[in-house]
């Protein structure tokens, strides 16, 4: 594939979300270990240390599988970010949430938020980038070419309340 070949759905692994549990075979809570044997990988392609405040969260990139996951302090997983252009699709209640155009997916979190009490859905992150709090995930997008897609950040229940700061900034930066 060309630097900005984007894989078709049809050739994407298919994932469902679990809010707040997981998404395809990963579960929060889990350890790197266990991480890369569900991914059927032995380690992570790459793999570092991003101390913020009194925490450190461990990223480690799949890149074959097209997943960035991040560790709390005691590694145990609590953060998934889904490559737009190669990684697997993530489905919730039937719509497909990776590699898609932005303003959809951005209408259909606000479809989805009015039928929730007020103020509990919705949320958006100081780049603009919107997130669900009942999904726990944010929408942040990533150029291919000249267009940009959705790459959803998924995260577990105790990251959803200051998801800005538990993940780098490099996350919340359209590359």
């Amino acid at each position: 594939m060309g630097i900005w070949d984007v894989k078709p759905d049809g050739e994407r692994l298919r994932w469902e979300l679990e809010p707040f549990v997981g998404i395809g075979p990963l579960r929060f809570g889990m350890n790197p270990t266990e991480v890369a044997a569900v991914l059927g990988q032995g380690t992570a392609d790459y793999s570092t240390s991003i101390p913020w405040g009194d925490t450190v969260t461990r990223q480690e990139s799949f890149r074959d599988v097209g997943l960035t996951v991040y560790y709390a302090d005691e590694m145990r997983l609590a953060g998934a970010s889904v490559d737009a252009r190669l990684g697997p699709q993530v489905l919730s209640d039937g719509t497909a949430l990776v590699g898609r155009v932005p303003s959809k997916m951005e209408q259909w979190l606000i479809d989805r938020a009015e039928t929730r009490e007020p103020y509990s859905e919705l949320f958006y992150m100081p780049g603009a980038d919107p997130g669900s709090l009942t999904l726990g995930l944010v929408m942040c997008v990533q150029r291919v070419g000249d267009v940009v897609l959705t790459r959803p950040v998924f995260l577990a229940s105790e990251w959803i309340d200051d998801v800005y700061h538990r993940l780098p900034t490099s996350e919340w930066a359209t590359f």
